[in-house]
């Protein structure tokens, strides 16, 4: 009992991964048939061509949807197997041959580091691409999700200079009564101000044209007024920096959205709490995994009365617990003052003495 992986670890690993794995295709299947179901009749009343619907949404709906409810698979496959373990006296026949509840942990801990890397590698850097294509794919037949305007927006956009937009249209990528001041040591020095102005789609470097400009110039106590009807500008801003479509965190890679959070808060934009939110949530809903493998494993691995059926009430009870608390604890970061960061961790902690607990009494 001393190699470092024994044919029991392999036994219970092979169980786990594959009570994993049938988990997410019993319970994927049955959301894609509620889905079809509850959007066929947009599918059809927008011409939505079925290759779409199969290749864009659903190849990419299937795998978005089993990474943001791995946890819940995961429990269930513990819940499962375990309990099938105990009641078929296995556990008990590890025990009888010297094995520790602890050493019977090891196998668990490695299923559930092979998902939590598995699961953070795709959450970071691949099903965002796809999460690209379905939410494309949802604009155009489901449920139109970009924003088409914004107003009131204040950034900044370099060293000391602050921009200003009334409103913004992408219908045709315009601006109107927009106005950028430049500071030197606390004093603004320029103050530009423009009826329009208009996001030029097809060059690079930010450029935008300004229409019936005013720039007015401060030194010391001379002013200069430059006026002008139409101007060719760089400004470090494009339309994606105010024009955010509802589930955009969804479709950017983690170092995409580290480096955007970074950005946007530099430039003094405060509507990124969804952007901090999703890149956190990825790293502890991968993390969840070893959380509730522990109490999962705790939790079935005696024979009690009531077998597999009392195991499996309460650990979707308190998967599904989890998974609201989580979303509950993310709608107060954005709602209310929690930062995300601490907003997206409390249910792990709080699971994680539950983890502990639990662990404690299984020893026994």
């Amino acid at each position: 009992m001393n190699k470092l992986f024994t044919r029991l670890d392999s036994y219970i690993i092979k169980k786990f991964l594959g009570t994993y794995l049938f988990a997410i295709a019993l319970i994927i299947s049955i959301a894609v048939v509620f889905d079809i179901n509850e959007k066929m009749d947009k599918f059809i009343g927008n011409d939505a061509p079925l290759s779409a619907i199969i290749f864009d949404y659903y190849m990419n709906f299937i795998p978005y949807f089993a990474n943001l409810f791995s946890p819940l698979f995961v429990f269930v496959a513990v819940i499962f197997f375990t309990s099938k373990l105990a009641e078929n006296s296995e556990i008990i026949a590890m025990y009888a041959s010297g094995v520790s509840f602890t050493r019977l942990m090891r196998p668990y801990m490695i299923s559930a580091a092979f998902i939590a890397v598995l699961t953070f590698c795709l959450g970071a850097y691949v099903i965002p691409r796809g999460s690209a294509v379905r939410l494309e794919f949802e604009d155009r037949y489901i449920k139109k999700k970009k924003a088409d305007f914004a107003s009131n927006v204040q950034l900044a956009v370099g060293d000391g200079m602050i921009a200003y937009l009334d409103q913004f249209s992408r219908n045709n990528n315009t601006g109107y009564r927009f106005s950028l001041d430049k500071f030197e040591d606390k004093k603004l020095v320029s103050h530009l101000t423009a009826r329009s102005i208009i996001y030029d789609t097809l060059a690079n470097n930010h450029t935008w044209k300004l229409r019936n400009y005013m720039i007015r110039t401060f030194d010391d106590m001379r002013e200069t007024i430059t006026r002008g009807y139409e101007m060719d500008t760089v400004i470090n801003m494009e339309p994606s920096d105010f024009l955010i479509m509802r589930g955009q965190e969804q479709i950017m890679t983690s170092p995409q959205l580290d480096t955007y959070i970074d950005n946007q808060k530099s430039r003094g934009f405060a509507n990124i709490k969804e952007f901090e939110i999703e890149y956190h949530k990825r790293i502890a809903m991968s993390f969840a995994a070893f959380i509730l493998t522990a109490i999962g494993a705790s939790l079935s691995s005696r024979k009690v009365k009531g077998g597999m059926g009392l195991h499996l009430g309460i650990g979707l009870a308190l998967s599904f617990s989890y998974i609201l608390f989580q979303t509950v604890s993310s709608t107060f970061a954005i709602n209310g003052d929690t930062p995300p960061a601490i907003a997206v961790w409390i249910p792990n902690a709080l699971y994680a003495i539950v983890a502990v607990i639990l662990y404690k009494r299984a020893l026994k």
